[in-house]
């Protein structure tokens, strides 16, 4: 039976086939996913926040995209996979609150969106898959025998991205 590897708020994991790693409860939080198909090696980060300077240095790395993600690839070109084939996925960044008169710094979930794909644009890995915005909350998950990127909600089911 294939290992079930849990990914906490502000963290990540690497693994390989065949591993399943999973998410749970990303609100206006960004599950981003990186495969390699070949190797069946990957790892999924639960960033929280866009950016790490707005933060105290004792900060998680794993809690912004901008450190979180750079760090996952060291881990997951470590065990095994090529740069040039890694493929990324990401989900979430929900609106999970309305605000009256909501300024750009409340929009956290389309911040962590935006954050997500330039870094991964600048780290020179292709985005094949997204499922952002809305204002739900969802599981992820990655099967690292397929790279399949499972995303469960309460109302809208469970689809493969």
């Amino acid at each position: 039976m294939a290992d079930l590897i849990r990914v906490g708020m502000a963290d990540y994991k690497v693994g390989q086939a065949p591993s399943t790693i999973i998410s749970y409860g990303l609100g206006s939080c960004i599950g981003i996913s990186l495969y390699d198909p070949q190797t069946k090696v990957g790892g999924l980060l639960h960033i929280m926040l866009p950016d790490s300077t707005q933060a105290r240095p004792t900060d998680n790395p794993a809690k912004f995209a901008d450190t979180g993600l750079p760090l996952m690839l060291k881990d997951v070109l470590a065990l095994g996979a090529s740069r040039t084939r890694l493929v990324a996925k990401i989900a979430g960044g929900a609106q999970m609150f309305a605000f009256a008169n909501a300024t750009d710094i409340m929009r956290v979930g389309a911040r962590n969106a935006e954050a997500a794909k330039k870094i991964l644009k600048d780290l020179n890995i292709r985005l094949i898959a997204e499922d952002t915005g809305g204002t739900y909350g969802r599981t992820v998950s990655i099967d690292m025998e397929t790279g399949v990127y499972k995303v469960k909600t309460i109302d809208k089911g469970e689809k493969e991205i």
